[in-house]
């Protein structure tokens, strides 16, 4: 049975209408479900994923890239900062075992998505969706503990195993939002050392470069690569990458895309060996990976939060967070 610690306690939450609209109303503090605790948020990282959200409306508030405080009195964690695992997971199925809690075969539920998310006062969470946040990281970085840095520390660790920084030469990223900067980073950290990006935006692409990435023109087709990590998520870059890797490479799909994608069959595609990979998310046994990765790199991480706000504020900053004129704002609750 669920029940609320706070009965007929009402707070503030994002709604999220669909035709990019967004208002901020008073509703009904969330239930707590057994196994959950209620976290008060602090702060949530925008995120191009809810994009979709904006666009057609969302049933549950959406928000997924979450850092609070655990507000339950006699809980072993009540007061802890914490940020929130987004996939839901049992710890008892085969993939949890093996450590994959972000492909659980038994639970399919994502914080944000299928459940209510973070842009709002309150979320409640699953206890084993608490990750502790030590204290020298800074309220507006721990967010990034999650998709930035966590999403592109995983795909490079994966993908690590198959070409690794002695076999890979020049390592190609493409697309220079959040992850995919995150992943410039990720790839510096394992030894990655020659990594060129490429995005339209120049002031992202800048940013890379500041980052230790070398600049790769858009649409250029006069080098190959035996690594691309393809951040984008668009289908063009995607088609590109088939064409730019090399026999035996590896083409990582990092960003995502919930429209169809049809692969043209040419002769680039028939004509090699090369290994195609999806990685989502991260494990948590990635998360203290993920930490030394934030301190290692905190002054480059800081460039990305270029604006924070209340709640009131968020309808217009999403707006200009689509629009492009932000990297990785962050809605700030205290």
């Amino acid at each position: 049975m669920n029940v609320s610690p706070r009965p007929n306690a009402i707070m503030e939450a994002a709604v999220f209408h669909g035709n990019d609209r967004i208002t901020i109303e008073r509703v009904a503090m969330p239930d707590v479900g057994t196994g959950e605790v209620l976290v008060r948020v602090s702060r949530t990282a925008l995120c191009g994923s809810d994009f979709k959200l904006w666009h057609k409306g969302a049933e549950f508030t959406a928000g997924h890239e979450i850092f609070g405080v655990v507000e339950q009195p006699g809980h072993r964690l009540h007061g802890r900062r914490c940020a929130v695992y987004i996939p839901l997971h049992c710890d008892h199925c085969a993939a949890c075992k093996r450590g994959d809690t972000q492909m659980c075969l038994e639970v399919s539920s994502l914080i944000g998505w299928n459940r209510p998310g973070g842009y709002a006062e309150y979320v409640p969470v699953p206890e084993n969706c608490l990750l502790p946040v030590p204290d020298d990281i800074e309220d507006s970085l721990a967010p990034l503990l999650l998709d930035t840095i966590g999403t592109s520390g995983h795909a490079v660790r994966f993908v690590n195993r198959v070409v690794p920084p002695g076999e890979a030469g020049p390592v190609l990223v493409m697309g220079a939002g959040p992850v995919g900067l995150g992943v410039v980073l990720a790839l510096r950290a394992l030894g990655y050392d020659d990594i060129y990006a490429v995005d339209p935006n120049a002031s992202r692409l800048k940013i890379a470069q500041s980052f230790g990435a070398k600049a790769h023109p858009v649409g250029d087709t006069s080098k190959r690569f035996a690594l691309i990590m393809e951040c984008s998520g668009a289908h063009a870059a995607r088609n590109l990458g088939i064409e730019l890797v090399l026999p035996r490479g590896a083409l990582v799909l990092v960003g995502e895309n919930a429209a169809p994608w049809t692969i043209e069959e040419g002769k680039v595609f028939r004509r090699k060996d090369f290994y195609m990979i999806r990685t989502f998310y991260f494990p948590v046994s990635d998360f203290e990976p993920n930490v030394e990765l934030l301190r290692k790199y905190r002054d480059q991480y800081r460039v990305l939060v270029d604006g924070e706000f209340g709640l009131s504020a968020l309808p217009e900053n999403f707006a200009r967070f689509a629009r492009g004129e932000l990297i990785k704002p962050v809605l700030a609750l205290d």
